[in-house]
């Protein structure tokens, strides 16, 4: 059992209308994403490992898990960001890597859903556990 819940359409609309950001890419799920020249061609996976199966963790608890994952990522071209809505923010990582590699990493850091990028297609939001893909 993963402690991941299917998204309840209010979870799922929090998701939607989410900023997230990184690396000079602005994303919004269901919308057009423009690449910066660096991560033209690349695919993008934006994860967290924070706040795992949607539980709010302690500060510190949320760096480490996010160390972890970077230490995870050290042959892979990434960059720093965050995901926002109105006064809430996590941090993110961008990631040029497979979609499949990006769900197994979230899956590990127990998240409960992934952004998927690639340049001129909308940005789409990938639940781990019976959820819609967006």
């Amino acid at each position: 059992m993963t402690g991941l819940l299917p998204p309840t359409p209010r979870v799922l609309r929090s998701y939607r209308r989410s900023t997230y950001e990184a690396g000079g890419v602005v994303a919004r799920v269901g919308r057009r994403t423009r690449l910066p020249a660096g991560w033209v061609g690349c695919r993008l996976v934006m994860l967290s490992a924070c706040n795992p199966g949607g539980r709010l963790m302690a500060p510190g608890w949320n760096r480490r898990r996010m160390a972890a994952l970077r230490e995870a990522l050290h042959r892979t071209p990434f960059a720093e960001g965050q995901g926002r809505l109105g006064r809430w923010s996590e941090p993110l990582l961008m990631a040029a890597l497979p979609a499949a590699r990006g769900l197994v990493l979230a899956r590990r850091f127990r998240q409960n859903a992934v952004i998927l990028l690639a340049a001129g297609r909308p940005a789409r939001l990938v639940f781990l556990e019976d959820g819609p893909i967006a």
